[in-house]
């Protein structure tokens, strides 16, 4: 009775270890795989890309490089003070639900 048991018991662990491996397989093919997700850019990271290897073929062929340059968004004062009038007009509600609780 004692040697079927220890063969049970070997058996279990085998088992335990074959499901360990499955499992490492399947993370693996998962990870390939991505599920089906596709990845999207921006045009912008594209635009980056697209100027980036043109400054790396003018660069091969001896060419003067343009630099790549991208364009920071700018608000105007007007914005600016609508924001902030928006923002104290948030805080005054928080502060004012704070006091009545």
């Amino acid at each position: 009775m004692t040697r079927l048991t220890s063969v049970l018991d070997q058996l279990k662990l085998e088992r335990a270890r074959l499901a360990s491996q499955l499992e490492n397989l399947n993370n693996a093919i998962s990870a390939l795989n991505m599920n089906g997700v596709s990845r999207k850019i921006s045009a912008a990271g594209r635009a980056r890309i697209a100027a980036g290897q043109r400054a790396r073929w003018a660069r091969l062929k001896g060419k003067k490089v343009v630099p790549i340059t991208t364009r920071k968004g700018t608000m105007s004062t007007a914005g600016r003070r609508k924001v902030a009038a928006a923002q104290k007009v948030r805080w005054a509600k928080w502060r004012k639900a704070q006091e009545t609780e």
